[in-house]
């Protein structure tokens, strides 16, 4: 592979290059980002690493998204009136659906840490939109708070997909994508621990108290200045010494271009769409048709906690599961099919048979009140268990999706049109059903959309698990894209970058 006359970084020992020092096998820059610190036996890695840049996306998403599922997990955005975070969810994920199928455009051209800013001021405005309409009844800011955060959450969730499928080594991306979504859900268990603390003595159904949501307006807010604290992709060095694959300088028109180039040289990627699309879909059953619906204000807090620490342990065990090396990785994407096929038979299965126990005309009838459950009653146990395994069942179908797209490609530049992709899609789904939920439909009929939804877009997808996932992506495949993606619009010498270094040529 051709390069212009930059410095070599190489993971051969004896190589040595201009201002580089040698980190164990790698040779790196002489920076602070390259520095490791070492405690007793245990050297940390350092700054501008994977694992390091990782955690400070998985730490924002903490903060951010994680405080927002932990609202919307007590139902109704913490509200007794649910209108008011229906209505707001529908915008939200309307505007997310067109935002997030362009996000790898913007989010390319914008640079990682501004997407990931920006829309961690979305979540603040979102949360003060819940504070303001508990005392001011304002649908209003809360419909253009959810417009508004659909933007942000796009830019959000687009920068960190291509952060966490593009930054690991193929060997890692499972690992990666259970830590990040481990410490993401532990804020949400967090979020839910708070409503829980100041609600733990009240059995009666109310709205959540303003120190919550004050609460998770400062963690917000918090989360997005953190985002400025990441280093630029080009600085990421591996533990290998190898570096990410991105885009030099690239123009609204190259990037257009290469939108419409990943269907092109990807069309098979249009299989995994549903699996996008149901995503996010069971959410709005999960939040407002069950734990919103049958449970009191407290018992939601408890559910909410358990259910996030089971996407924690689902995340784990699917994370580390899709990484094992005894088994190659074309084989590990066809066995986690099977299993996320028999997860999702199973546990929609006892699903159906407590949905039968309720519905909406009960939930709502005024002239005989239906009386929400409490983790006090008989027969709470059944039920908490099935909303347990609703979250793990949610783990392991994310961290699967991502890992299934993270093993078509190494491209950080394409990984950041499937991400938006995923997150369009996901959230069209998602902005459906919070819609189809507030005009009131039957609560079995919401059960049995996400049921079909789920097991139907795993059949569809199965070609894809059985015939494009391989057991490694080469280089000279992920650099094609990328030439040939915008040879039309932008000069060779400005194609392609891997981390600082030019390529010229294909490898």
């Amino acid at each position: 592979m051709a390069t212009e006359s930059e410095p070599n970084y190489s993971t051969e020992k004896n190589t040595r290059s201009y201002g580089a020092e040698e980190a164990g096998a790698t040779i790196v820059p002489k920076s602070w980002k390259y520095r490791q610190l070492k405690i007793g036996s245990f050297t940390f890695p350092w700054y501008a690493s994977p694992p390091v840049q990782l955690l400070i996306v998985s730490l924002v998403c903490f903060m951010c998204p994680g405080m927002f599922n932990a609202l919307n997990g007590m139902g109704g955005g913490g509200q007794v009136d649910k209108s008011a975070g229906d209505k707001s969810n529908v915008a939200l994920y309307s505007t997310f659906a067109v935002v997030g199928f362009f996000a790898g455009t913007f989010t390319n051209k914008l640079g990682i840490k501004t997407a990931l800013s920006f829309g961690g001021i979305g979540y603040s405005i979102y949360i003060g939109s819940f504070l303001s309409f508990s005392h001011e009844h304002n649908y209003g800011f809360s419909i253009f708070a959810g417009a508004l955060l659909g933007v942000c959450a796009g830019l959000l969730w687009c920068a960190q997909g291509a952060i966490m499928m593009s930054y690991p080594p193929e060997a890692s991306k499972g690992r990666y994508i259970s830590w990040f979504w481990m410490i993401f859900n532990l804020g949400a268990v967090i979020g839910s621990l708070i409503p829980l603390g100041q609600n733990i003595h009240v059995r009666t159904n109310s709205t959540v108290s303003d120190g919550t949501y004050i609460g998770f307006l400062v963690l917000t807010l918090i989360g997005a200045g953190l985002a400025w604290t990441l280093v630029d992709a080009k600085d990421v060095i591996r533990n290998d010494g190898s570096k990410v694959i991105i885009m030099k300088h690239p123009s609204w028109k190259s990037e257009l271009w290469g939108l419409w180039e990943t269907f092109r040289t990807d069309p098979y990627i249009i299989a995994l769409f549903p699996m996008f699309f149901a995503s996010n879909w069971f959410y709005t059953y999960h939040f407002n048709d069950v734990n919103g619906a049958y449970f009191n204000t407290r018992t939601r807090a408890l559910n909410n906690t358990l259910y996030y620490i089971m996407q924690i342990i689902g995340a784990f065990i699917f994370g580390y599961a899709l990484d094992q090396k005894r088994f190659r990785r074309s084989t590990r994407a066809k066995g986690a099919w099977v299993v996320l096929f028999c997860i999702i038979m199973a546990i929609w299965g006892g699903g159906y048979a407590f949905q039968k126990g309720y519905t909406r005309k009960d939930v709502n009838n005024k002239e005989v009140p239906f009386v929400t459950k409490d983790w006090s009653d008989s027969g709470y146990i059944g039920p908490m268990f099935l909303y347990m395994f609703y979250g793990f069942s949610d783990a392991a179908w994310q961290t699967c999706v991502y890992w299934f797209m993270g093993s078509l490609t190494n491209n950080g530049r394409k990984l950041a049109n499937f991400a938006g992709f995923y997150k369009g899609i996901q959230s069209a789904g998602a902005a459906i059903t919070w819609r189809i939920d507030d005009l009131g439909t039957p609560y079995m009929n919401m059960f049995a959309s996400n049921w079909a939804l789920l097991t139907g877009s795993l059949i569809i997808a199965l070609p894809v698990i059985l015939w494009k996932v391989e057991d490694t992506v080469s280089l000279q495949k992920d650099l094609e894209f990328t030439d040939e993606s915008i040879e039309e619009v932008a000069p060779k010498s400005h194609l392609m970058e891997i981390g600082g270094e030019h390529v010229n040529e294909k490898a």
